[in-house]
C-alpha cells in the first residue's frame, strides 16, 4: 500500500516557546518567557532615522495613486525622515504638546504616517479616530465623544469636503484644521504642504532627545462595543519595544526586510503599531491595500496581490476566506501571493480548520510546500502583541505563550477558564483622560484584567499554551440559571461548519435555551447547493441542500453537548450580514456581538417565537430524535 506523505512546511527561523510557570496560592498561573527582551530603540522614529541613512532609497510606504490607475505612489526613507523632522517642526511651532495632541480623522496614507511620525518624533500625541465616526455617523455622537476627550490642537483629514459635516458638529473653531486633498468645506483649512514647507531648526532634535519612554506616543480608542470608546494611552516604550518582542517571536521576519501588503486600518492597534512599526523596525516596505474582506471590495485587494508578492500576509479569518475563491481560481495570482511569504498571521479570532486545509492545499499547489498559520493574542492596551503560538501547529484558535518581557497571569473563572493579565513594557498605564478606569483597569499587582477568557490547550499543561476563549462580558445567563460561554460555543460552532460559517453572535440571554445568528461564507453555502455564488441569496438560503448541512452542523454539535449552554439550540442564517454603519461590524470585520443583539430585537423574537418559523432551525438532540420515533 503506498503511503501518502503530508506536504512540508516552508523552513522558517522561529522564536523560543519556553517558558516557567508560578502556581500561586489564590489559583492564579504566572507564566514569563525564559528568554529576556533584547534591547530596542527609545523612540521608534530613532530607528526610522538610522533606516533612512542605512538604506535612503528603499521604499517606505506605498498607497494607490489616483492620479495614474494601476501605480503606486512612493514615499523613500530618505525622503520621510526629512519630511517627519519638517512636520515636527511644524507643530512645535504651533504650540501642540503633551496637553494639546493631534487627532487623525481620516484612513491609511503617507501624509497620515508622516504626520504621526513627525508628532511621535517630537514627544506630541497623536490620535487616528476611525473615519466611521464621520463619514457613517449622523449624529456624531463618538466623534464628539473622542474629540471631547483628546481636546486637540490640530485635526487632519484628507478631504476637507467630505469631513465637514463632522468637523463642524465636533471641533472647536480655535482648532487648525489641516488638509491633504480638498479644503474643509465650512471653515478655513490648512494644506498639508505647508507644514512640509516648514525649515527644520534645531528645536527638532532638542525636542527629540527630551521625550521620554513613558510619555505619551499615541492615543488609540477601543471600539466602544460595551459603551462609549476608551482612549487606551500607548507611550513611546510601547511602541517601541514591541516591534522587539514580535522579531523575537519570529525571527524569520528581521532575517529580509519585510514587505507588507495589508488593508489594516491604522486606528486599529494591530494596522497603526503593529504593521506599521514592523515595516520601520525591520527596514521593510509597507504598501497600504485599498481593498476590504467585504464583498465589494475584495477585489481591490486581489488586484493590489497581483502586483505585490508579500513576505507576511497579516489579516483576519473574513479576510482570508474572502482570499479563497480568487487563489483557487487564479494561477498566477496563486504563485504570486504564496511565493515569498514565511507566515500567514492572525489573532483574536476563531478560525475554521477548513480554511487552513483550503490555504495549504493552494499554497502546495503554488510552491510545493505549505506556509505555516501563526496566531496571538493582545489588545489596544498592549500596543498589541503580548502572547504568540509561534509554533508549527495545525490545531487554530491559539493565543499561545507571553512573548519576551511579557508576563501573563491566568486568574481563575472556574470550568477550566482563566482571565487573561498582562503586565510588561508594552502595557498601557491607563485611559486618557479616565482616571477612574484606568484605576479599575489593574489588580493589585499591576496587571492589565483584560476581560478575556483563556484556556489550556492541554489541561494542566503550561508548556503547549493557550487557546483564546472569548470575551468574559459577552458571557450571559440562561432563565435556566446556567452561565453560556459565548466565545467558546461561538469558536465550536464555525469549527464545526468546518468552512461554512464566517462568524455567529450567540444569543440567548433572557431564554432558557441557546440561540445563534449565523453568517454563512456565501461562496461555500452557493457551491454546496449546486448554484453560482453570485446568484441570488434567497434561493441559496432556501436550497435544501443548505438547509441539511446546516441542521447537519447544528446536530452534530449538540450531540457533542453537555448540558443546555454547551449547544445551539435555534439558529438563523442571516439574509443581511451585520452593518458597519450602525456599528455591529468593526473596520476589521469582526462583529461587535453586543451592537447586532441591541440592533435587531425583532430579529431576536423570531428567533425564540413558537411555533418557530420555517427558516428557524431547531437542534435534534438524542432526546428529541427518539420522541419523534
Amino acid at each position: 500500500m503506498t503511503e501518502i506523505s503530508t506536504p512540508r512546511y516552508r523552513r522558517i527561523a522561529l522564536g523560543s516557546r519556553e517558558v516557567v510557570a508560578d502556581h500561586l496560592a489564590d489559583g492564579s498561573i504566572l507564566v514569563r518567557a525564559t528568554e529576556p527582551l533584547a534591547p530596542y530603540p527609545r523612540l521608534l522614529t530613532e530607528r526610522l532615522a538610522e533606516v533612512a541613512r542605512d538604506f535612503p532609497d528603499r521604499v517606505f510606504l506605498a498607497v494607490r495613486d489616483d492620479a495614474a490607475p494601476g501605480r503606486w505612489r512612493e514615499l523613500r526613507y530618505a525622503d520621510a525622515w526629512e519630511r517627519v523632522q519638517r512636520i515636527g517642526q511644524a507643530l512645535l511651532d504651533r504650540g501642540l504638546s503633551q496637553q494639546r495632541p493631534v487627532a487623525i480623522l481620516s484612513g491609511s496614507g503617507i501624509e497620515h504616517a508622516l504626520l504621526a511620525l513627525g508628532a511621535m518624533h517630537v514627544g506630541i500625541p497623536s490620535c487616528a479616530v476611525t473615519p466611521a465616526y464621520s463619514l457613517l455617523s449622523t449624529d456624531h455622537v463618538k466623534l464628539a465623544h473622542v474629540i471631547g476627550l483628546l481636546k486637540p490642537g490640530l485635526v487632519f483629514v484628507d478631504d476637507g469636503t467630505a469631513f465637514g459635516n463632522a468637523i463642524e458638529s465636533t471641533v472647536g473653531p480655535d482648532v487648525e484644521i489641516v488638509h491633504s486633498t480638498q479644503p474643509a468645506a465650512l471653515r478655513s483649512s490648512t494644506p498639508f504642504a505647508e507644514l512640509l514647507a516648514t525649515a527644520t531648526t534645531p528645536a527638532v532634535e532638542a525636542a527629540s532627545r527630551a521625550v521620554e519612554p513613558d510619555s505619551v506616543a499615541k492615543v488609540l480608542f477601543t471600539s466602544g462595543s460595551t459603551g462609549l470608546p476608551k482612549g487606551v494611552v500607548n507611550t513611546q516604550r510601547m511602541v517601541a519595544c514591541n516591534q522587539q518582542m514580535f522579531v523575537q517571536s519570529f525571527p524569520c521576519l528581521a532575517e529580509e526586510p519585510p514587505v507588507i501588503l495589508s488593508w489594516l486600518p491604522w486606528h486599529h492597534v494591530s494596522g497603526g503599531n503593529q504593521m506599521l512599526g514592523l515595516t520601520i523596525h525591520c527596514a521593510g516596505s509597507f504598501y497600504v491595500d485599498d481593498g476590504k474582506p467585504l464583498p465589494a471590495e475584495v477585489e481591490k485587494t486581489v488586484a493590489n496581490l497581483h502586483q505585490i508578492a508579500p513576505t507576511v500576509y497579516f489579516s483576519v479569518p473574513r479576510g482570508f476566506a474572502a482570499l479563497i475563491p480568487f487563489l483557487r481560481a487564479d494561477e498566477a495570482l496563486r504563485r504570486k501571493f504564496f511565493s515569498r511569504l514565511s507566515l500567514l498571521y492572525y489573532s483574536g479570532s476563531a478560525l475554521g480548520a477548513s480554511l487552513v486545509r483550503d490555504l495549504d492545499e493552494l499554497a502546495v499547489q503554488a510552491v510545493g510546500e505549505r506556509i505555516p498559520m501563526m496566531s496571538g493574542y493582545g489588545a489596544t492596551e498592549t500596543a498589541p502583541a503580548a502572547v504568540a503560538a509561534n509554533w508549527i501547529t495545525e490545531r487554530t484558535g491559539l493565543a499561545g505563550l507571553p512573548m519576551p518581557g511579557c508576563e501573563l497571569k491566568l486568574a481563575p473563572l472556574g470550568s477550566g477558564k482563566y482571565e487573561a493579565r498582562l503586565r510588561g513594557p508594552n502595557v498601557t498605564p491607563g485611559y486618557w483622560a479616565q482616571p477612574e478606569l484606568s484605576a479599575r483597569l489593574f489588580d493589585d499587582e499591576g496587571f492589565a484584567c483584560m476581560g478575556d477568557a483563556l484556556s489550556f490547550v492541554v489541561p494542566g499543561d503550561v508548556a503547549q499554551g493557550f487557546a483564546f476563549d472569548g470575551r468574559i462580558a459577552e458571557d450571559f445567563k440562561l432563565t435556566t440559571g446556567t452561565w453560556v460561554g459565548a466565545g467558546t460555543l461561538r469558536a465550536r460552532l464555525i469549527e464545526e461548519g468546518d468552512g461554512l460559517l464566517l462568524d455567529a453572535v450567540i444569543a440567548g440571554e433572557g431564554h432558557d435555551e441557546v440561540g445563534a445568528f449565523l453568517v454563512a461564507d456565501r461562496a461555500v453555502a452557493a457551491a454546496c447547493c449546486g448554484l453560482a455564488s453570485d446568484g441570488p441569496w434567497p434561493e441559496v438560503l432556501a436550497h435544501p441542500r443548505l438547509r441539511a448541512r446546516v441542521q447537519q452542523v447544528l446536530d452534530r454539535l449538540a450531540a457533542r453537548g453537555t448540558g443546555s449552554s454547551t449547544f445551539v439550540a435555534r439558529a438563523l442564517v442571516l439574509e443581511d450580514g451585520p452593518s458597519a454603519a450602525a456599528g455591529e461590524l468593526t473596520d476589521k470585520g469582526s462583529i461587535n456581538q453586543r451592537a447586532f443583539l441591541s440592533n435587531r430585537n425583532e430579529l431576536v423574537a423570531r428567533l425564540y417565537t413558537e411555533p418557530s418559523a420555517p427558516e428557524v432551525y431547531r437542534a435534534r438532540t438524542a432526546a428529541s430524535l427518539q420522541s419523534t420515533v
